[in-house]
């Protein structure tokens, strides 16, 4: 055997352990806060997708979305809300880009609409050029300003042609006309765009869409709809990585990623193996449903016994779980240039046995219950707890079950019901902020690989089935007002300090970042505050004042008839 054999074998050995090195569930280490700095390079931004913010829905040639219908239906939304016109970022991009170049922002992360670029959501149909000339002219100029645009091609918006023809994720022909419209967008965009995410939180688009029915398209196709939309979603993605890797990389230089929604499960007792075994199947029904396959090959082992045995159970034949060939397990290990983070809370996990005559579900598939702690600061919204310990957690669980890759963490914050939006003085976010990031460094410490930080969100916009009720942005937008303008929330200093200093330079320091950021928001709640009172006073231009004076005319006619009569 040749030396340069026999160390590439070595090297082989090396990932090998290294990837299945084994995440300590016993060791919890909270400490008090880290002060020091990230790496020299270290990317800070915020994002946000094309639903939730661009608006222009049926504008220059746009087709039909999954959620521009499914959003237009009675009682699907909070309050019927749909985002028809949301942020209206379509039209003020411009501003947007000059808000993040204010805060300094090193990128910026965004999607693309499927079908603003395919109308039908196929390319031989037709490519719309003004979708396409929409976002070349918000990636220049996001690169005018030196900020770099990390681009999401899936965020969950599939064009409304591909579900009715086909069935949308449940049917194996997406994989194909995916990869169509992510080879349209290396085309055009990447010369410029080096980061781009197959699919966004792609458990939401599984579960959410073809498990609960809660998000578009709505269907509730219990304990099997969810594992096929995932099975095609999977394999997408892995072609979309070849057809980068083998027709653009070398010329354009780029990267590939997946971005993964991944809350941390903790065992209620860490000294219960039972419970240790329920945290890590809610981890790995979660995340590694979608990141074992692309690091390892095949779905998590635990996904496939509990699965098999459920379906079993129930009589059938084969598992509910859809199976990978051997080729495919070869095609689509390693399709991951780096992995995108998505984490906003924890949950403490114990055991449950269901029995199997609950039927087919997702949820009872697991055998777990999800608690929460009721000392954990909840801001308002029912499912979002502030727990900062779990996300070092997490980010270390990462690193030892697959090799510890490139993460970059493409979605963290926190939002506000509607009762809070008013308040412009987020003091909750800015905890939230100051907590988790300091746990990330914490993590960085560790020796996980993180590049870089998404606050999530840049503005307030459309929160799928929550309609508006829910906000995470970091401007607050008013939605009534036919402008959309924006208000900086006190989260806008206290994030654009953090990404100044690079981090927690010094306790003093850091200790006058909030009493600076809340002196700021007094202004802007003012502002706020007559923004109602300017919306009343042009509904009293526009409507009462020529009201009043057409009445007025019409009264002065009659009155000059009168007289006029009585006159002759």
């Amino acid at each position: 055997m040749s030396l340069q054999r026999m160390l590439k074998l070595l090297y082989a050995l090396v990932l090998c352990v290294s990837a299945n090195e084994d995440f300590d569930w016993t060791k919890n280490e909270r400490g008090s806060f880290y002060y020091g700095t990230f790496p020299t390079g270290f990317s800070w931004g915020a994002g946000g997708s094309a639903y939730q913010t661009e608006g222009a829905w049926d504008k220059d040639g746009k087709g039909m979305s999954i959620w521009d219908v499914f959003a237009h239906k009675k009682g699907k939304i909070f309050l019927n809300d749909t985002a028809d016109h949301s942020c209206e970022g379509y039209y003020k991009f411009k501003d947007d880009i000059t808000l993040m170049k204010d805060m300094k922002f090193n990128h910026y992360r965004f999607s693309i609409s499927w079908s603003r670029i395919f109308p039908n959501g196929i390319k031989a149909d037709h490519i719309n050029e003004k979708g396409i000339k929409y976002y070349d002219d918000l990636i220049n100029m996001l690169l005018d300003n030196n900020i770099t645009p990390i681009v999401t091609l899936y965020h969950w918006d599939l064009p409304q042609v591909l579900q009715e023809k086909y069935g949308g994720w449940q049917n194996a022909s997406m994989v194909n006309y995916f990869n169509d419209f992510a080879n349209l967008c290396f085309e055009r965009f990447g010369d410029r765009v080096k980061y781009w995410i197959t699919f966004n939180n792609p458990w939401s688009s599984a579960v959410e869409g073809y498990e609960t029915g809660e998000h578009a398209p709505g269907l509730k196709l219990r304990g099997t709809g969810a594992y096929k939309a995932a099975h095609h979603i999977i394999k997408a993605h892995a072609k979309v990585w070849h057809t980068y890797d083998t027709q653009w990389r070398s010329k354009q230089k780029g990267l590939v990623g997946i971005s993964l929604l991944a809350d941390w499960g903790e065992p209620v007792d860490i000294t219960n193996q039972r419970d240790i075994e329920a945290a890590e199947r809610y981890v790995q029904f979660y995340m590694g449903w979608f990141a074992t396959p692309i690091f390892n090959g095949d779905y998590p082992q635990v996904m496939k016994d509990y699965i098999g045995r459920k379906s079993a159970q129930q009589g059938l034949g084969t598992s509910r779980l859809p199976v990978f060939s051997s080729q495919e397990k070869s095609y689509i290990k390693g399709t991951c240039d780096f992995l995108g983070i998505g984490h906003f809370t924890t949950r403490y996990i114990t055991q449950k046995n269901y029995p199997s005559g609950r039927g087919n579900s997702y949820f009872t598939d697991r055998d777990l219950v999800e608690l929460v702690d009721p000392r954990w600061p909840d801001p308002g919204s029912e499912w979002l707890y502030s727990v900062p310990w779990g996300f070092r957690r997490l980010l270390n669980f990462v690193k030892t079950q697959y090799g510890n890759p490139m993460i970059y963490v493409t979605e963290n914050g926190v939002s506000e019901k509607v009762q809070r939006c008013t308040d412009l003085c987020d003091e909750w976010r800015m905890q939230y902020f100051k907590d988790y990031i300091n746990e990330m460094l914490k993590a960085l410490k560790d020796g996980v690989n993180v590049k870089g930080y998404t606050a999530w969100s840049l503005l307030d916009k459309f929160e799928w089935d929550e309609g508006f009720s829910e906000r995470f942005g970091l401007f607050y937008v008013d939605f009534l007002n036919k402008n959309k303008p924006r208000y900086p929330k006190a989260s806008v200093q206290y994030y654009k300090r953090i990404i100044s200093s690079n981090g927690f330079p010094n306790q003093r320091e850091v200790e006058s970042w909030r009493r600076k950021a809340t002196e700021t928001c007094s202004s802007s709640n003012q502002l706020l505050a007559a923004d109602p009172l300017t919306s009343h006073m042009e509904m009293v231009t526009e409507i009462v004042v020529p009201t009043v004076c057409t009445l007025c005319i019409l009264l002065a006619a009659v009155f000059l008839m009168f007289l006029l009569r009585r006159r002759f």
